[in-house]
């Protein structure tokens, strides 16, 4: 089967998609193909199948029609649209209508996946293209969402009653994360023993990485190591990321170890160090972060009702909890100490089911029955 992936972020920043078609590509049953609008001229001849056009700019996203329509037209004069199966799309709005308008015309099933763009900027932000969203999804033969309570966030604020029969095309597919981190998962022994007696002399590691911006919530994290300081506790609080709010910086600066950016091999090492990993952003479609620090053994504290809530049972590899109440993370933080043993065991099984391996097996799966289906 071919299948044509119409992904507007894979020559961005993002390394979840890479990874994603890396194992994809070993699938023998499957011969893929990325074409991926872009705003400026990247050369990259490692794979044919993958072809970056510059075909837009950033006045275009104005204009969603117009672009929507050069990017099509930039697609069919790249591609023999008639060749392919089956057309993934990696977004509802910007990739999803082009494999609409390329469905209507030539007839070829295509599969859309939900991401933060289309929720936090599409439809809450531009409700004269919702209907146009939801007839997207509505023609989709399936719709991805990575994670439940994404998919409930989505369909309780977003999908009007009427249209709420599409449910039954949705699939709940997370993120794989790198096989570095599947390779390297934490076991050991004498170093986990160590980590505990930091615990029972009131020692304790917080970390996080990723972006340092409003959204992430670090000023609340601040608030709850505060409050666990007056309760007597040591704190290390350890922040490793990309600083793109400087006012949320000189904030917290003065409660954390800052590292900056760092390589995944330098953030091992301060994961297997650490006890727990907090992060209670306001809004996540998945966090890829939070499957990173398990592999390590690191309990998590993420956001109730975001991305990674409900990708396993409450208390398995860490606690939700509201990301305006600086007292619910001490609440989960006394929770995960007087189970740290469990949970951190619990968390290195359970990152297994971030293996690419496995979650494209899952979409092999769908992209062969949707074939089938249509004959």
């Amino acid at each position: 089967m071919k299948i044509l992936h119409i992904n507007c972020n894979y020559f961005g920043h993002n390394p979840v998609h890479i990874n994603m078609i890396k194992t994809l590509d070993k699938i023998v049953d499957i011969e893929n193909w990325v074409f991926s609008p872009v705003s400026k001229e990247i050369v990259d001849n490692s794979n044919e199948r993958i072809i970056a056009c510059k075909c837009i700019n950033k006045y275009d996203r104005l204009f969603f029609n117009h672009k929507s329509r050069k990017i099509r037209k930039n697609l069919l004069k790249n591609v023999d649209i008639r060749t392919f199966d089956l057309l993934h799309a990696y977004t509802v709005f910007t990739d999803g209508n082009v494999a609409y308008e390329l469905n209507k015309k030539y007839g070829i099933p295509y599969v859309v996946a939900v991401r933060s763009t289309d929720v936090e900027v599409f439809l809450r932000y531009m409700p004269h293209l919702r209907k146009k969203g939801i007839k997207i999804m509505e023609n989709a033969s399936r719709i991805f969402f990575l994670s439940e309570s994404y998919k409930k966030y989505v369909f309780d604020n977003y999908i009007p009653k009427k249209k709420k029969n599409i449910i039954k095309k949705c699939v709940v597919i997370p993120n794989g994360i790198d096989n570095f981190w599947l390779d390297n998962i934490y076991n050991n022994q004498e170093s986990f023993d160590k980590k505990i007696e930091l615990l029972k002399n009131k020692s304790l590691k917080i970390v996080y990485a990723g972006d340092i911006n409003t959204n992430k919530n670090l000023l609340t994290t601040c608030k709850a190591i505060d409050y666990l300081k007056n309760e007597g506790w040591n704190i290390e609080y350890i922040v490793a990321g990309r600083i793109k709010n400087k006012k949320i910086f000189n904030k917290i600066k003065k409660y954390i170890d800052y590292r900056g950016k760092l390589s995944k091999e330098n953030l091992l090492d301060i994961y297997r160090k650490a006890h727990i990993f907090v992060m209670p952003s306001f809004k996540e479609t998945f966090g890829i972060v939070y499957a990173e620090a398990i592999s390590q053994g690191l309990p998590v504290v993420y956001s109730k009702g975001q991305g990674f809530d409900c990708q396993f049972e409450e208390g398995t590899v860490g606690f939700h909890v509201d990301s305006n109440n600086y007292k619910d993370i001490v609440d989960v933080i006394y929770k995960i100490i007087d189970n740290y043993k469990i949970i951190s065991n619990k968390c290195t099984k359970c990152c297994e089911s971030f293996n690419w391996n496995n979650l494209c097996k899952l979409y092999e799966k769908i992209y062969k029955e949707i074939i089938e289906k249509r004959g």
